[in-house]
């Protein structure tokens, strides 16, 4: 354990980055700089700081602060700051750079490799695993299918067999673990991480994701609807210059993600986005699971695109058996796509002129038939839709595929592992060992 005898140069920090906080950085995950240990790598003698609790939204800025701070104070030969999560130091301080002036400087990395999270893209038939590093990339992915109906029990069962499999292949541990995010096809309670009311999940109501995984890892588990993390994802990698996004799946059913000033919206109770039951005019003899009629999700889904063909003898099941036969040049199937998109074109009319977003991303299993999916979306909406709310409003099909849940839920998860509350916890862990 180490005292806390120099304020004065913690006190410097703190002024010098507020003042280097200026401007807003997109940068993420939110980083937190914590013990400062100085003089400790040339001459080996422990000359420590009070713990810095400094948040910000860029490490480089954060970087230069610290160093020009302790510069300032003479007390920095070589130094070390490290953030400790378990036993890996996840920023290292050992490239030097040229002096200007004074004892020696040196430079900091973010360690990406300090931990990994694990995330789990939950869908109603088809499901998609990975783990990531800290910086949020995906070092080993696996996809598989199962009914997300077969109950919570088996289908996380399932879910941690393919956890241990992804470790096992990296040869990592359990305790390497750093975080777990997931998603489902459903609303769900983010603060308990347990689905509320999912229509299409028999069983999961209220049922405690995160204890469930508790048996398993000694981690935080956060849980949210599948289609925010894709939307959290697609926003990470494509589209961090526009604050203001909607991400549409069309798989078995629909949904949507949205991105408001840079972050997930989820409303006052996790319902944001949920524009599948949104009517259609004249169809009111579609009879949707919620007992209404007409539903956007009951007419243009892909499980009702796919009983429309069973219906007419084409042999259809899933959503991803409708992209099939679009490729393979069936007309029936092509027709059904460009009219789904015709009527989720019209949904989204509504939803540009009250949201005005910058760009809305098409993803899910339907939008692997993009041409005829889109040509319908981008009809219908732009005509109906006013055109200052239209003006810089791109419409497009997801960058990230199938990978846009995953890459979702490990920013999820990331960005609370290093969420300031989460990153103090470790250090006092840390020090009271």
């Amino acid at each position: 354990m180490f005292s806390c005898d120099n304020a004065r140069a913690l006190s410097r920090v703190r002024r010098s980055i507020a003042l280097r906080r200026g401007g807003r950085s997109r940068f993420r995950p939110k980083c937190l700089i914590g013990a400062i240990e100085a003089e400790r790598l040339l001459t080996g003698v422990l000359n420590p700081l009070e713990i810095a609790r400094v948040r910000t939204t860029d490490p480089y800025r954060v970087i230069d602060a610290i160093t020009e701070a302790m510069r300032q104070d003479g007390v920095v030969h070589g130094f070390l700051v490290a953030l400790a999560l378990g036993e890996r130091e996840v920023l290292v301080g050992r490239h030097p750079i040229a002096p200007t002036g004074g004892r020696p400087p040196g430079t900091l990395a973010f360690n990406d490799e300090s931990g990994i999270v694990l995330c789990a893209d939950l869908g109603a038939t088809y499901s998609r695993f990975a783990a990531c590093d800290l910086g949020g990339a995906p070092l080993s992915e696996v996809s598989d299918e199962i009914d997300i109906a077969q109950g919570p029990d088996e289908v996380l069962d399932w879910a941690q067999k393919h956890f241990a499999d992804l470790l096992t292949g990296l040869g990592r541990q359990e305790s390497d673990v750093r975080g777990i995010g997931v998603g489902v096809p459903g609303p769900v309670a983010f603060e308990s991480g347990q689905p509320t009311s999912p229509p299409i999940m028999p069983g999961w109501d209220g049922f405690s994701i995160p204890d469930w995984f508790a048996a398993h890892y000694d981690t935080t588990v956060l849980v949210d609807n599948d289609v925010n993390i894709m939307a959290l994802g697609e926003h990470w990698i494509h589209w961090r210059d526009r604050e203001h996004l909607m991400f549409i799946k069309v798989g078995t059913g629909i949904g949507c993600g949205i991105v408001a000033n840079g972050a997930i919206h989820r409303g006052d109770n996790g319902a944001a986005g949920d524009i599948r039951h949104i009517r259609l005019a004249e169809n009111d003899s579609v009879l949707c699971r919620c007992g209404n009629t007409g539903c956007l999700e009951a007419v243009s889904g892909g499980r009702a695109l796919a009983q429309r063909l069973s219906a007419e003898g084409i042999e259809a099941a899933t959503s991803r058996d409708v992209v099939r036969l679009v490729r393979s040049g069936d007309p029936v199937a092509t027709r059904l796509v460009r009219e789904a998109g015709r009527n989720l074109g019209q949904v989204l009319a509504g939803c540009v002129n009250f949201f005005n977003p910058g760009g809305i991303v098409i993803g899910g299993d339907l939008a692997q038939a993009p041409e005829q999916l889109l040509a319908g979306v981008r009809e219908v909406t732009f005509r109906r839709s006013l055109p200052l709310a239209t003006e810089r409003l791109r419409i497009v099909p997801s960058g990230l595929g199938d990978r846009a849940g995953v890459i979702g839920a490990a920013i999820m998860a990331i960005e609370h592992v290093l969420a300031p509350d989460a990153v103090d916890q470790v250090i006092r862990r840390g020090l009271a060992a």
